[in-house]
């Protein structure tokens, strides 16, 4: 065998370096596993652009959680796992006013201000193991009959379309806030559902199952945009 022929052979039977990457989706019942639905968690290792990488996702979605909830488990089910990227979507929870409870609550559940504390302990506290921060703001919702006869008072507008955002809105503002302070990347999931309803014959009602969480096309949308992010991260 000539040398240049040897050469080639050589190049060509060198098995492809895969690299391993652990992903850790953190986050309230947007994120958790629902039924059969495809969520954005499953489809991250089924995306074209990630297959070059050896993934492991762990879904760390927990229903009802706000971030004070989920900072008591954060260790158990975020840091042991010593991830690569860590994606952090909370606030529909922290938000929420229980109006239904006799008597009425009148203030969130979590203020905005600790909001932003727990969310920046999330962040630096997975940053000193090396893991790369995605934040995510929540979706937005819209009304349904369940949720008016359960929310349907102050401070939420129920004859406005955005009025169970009333809100959530100034949670969304506050992640984006702490991504551009914390320069960490924002997959802004309450804006681009917004631009969404914009446009015509589109409705954020259709991206929604049940006024709150993602459906199929919903999830579809978010794992898009946090493939872009994650392939940015993992490419370096």
């Amino acid at each position: 065998m000539g040398c240049l022929a040897f050469i080639l052979l050589v190049v060509f039977t060198v098995p492809q370096v895969v690299a391993e990457a652990t992903i850790v989706a953190f986050g309230d019942s947007t994120t958790a596993t629902r039924g059969q639905l495809n969520i954005y968690a499953k489809r991250l290792a089924a995306a074209p652009t990630l297959q070059p990488f050896d993934l492991k996702i762990i879904n760390a979605g927990v229903g009802g959680n706000n971030t004070s909830l989920a900072s008591k488990r954060f260790d158990r089910d975020v840091l042991r796992h010593h991830a690569d990227v860590v994606i952090i979507q909370f606030g529909i929870n922290d938000a929420a006013v229980d109006v239904w409870r006799t008597p009425p609550a009148t203030l969130p559940r979590i203020s905005l201000q600790q909001f932003e504390v727990n969310l920046e302990h999330f962040i630096t506290a997975a940053q000193s193991q090396g893991a790369q921060v995605i934040l995510m703001t929540p979706n937005p919702m819209r009304w349904t009959s369940q949720l008016k006869t359960l929310y349907g008072k102050a401070p939420y507008a129920v004859n406005e379309p955005n009025g169970f955002n009333k809100l959530l809105v100034k949670y969304a503002a506050s992640v984006r806030k702490l991504a551009n302070t914390q320069q960490v990347p924002l997959v802004d999931i309450y804006q681009v559902f917004q631009d969404y309803n914009k446009q015509p014959n589109q409705s954020i009602d259709t991206l929604l199952l049940d006024g709150m969480h993602p459906n199929d096309r919903g999830h579809q949308i978010i794992a898009k945009l946090l493939v872009r992010e994650i392939a940015k991260i993992l490419e370096r």
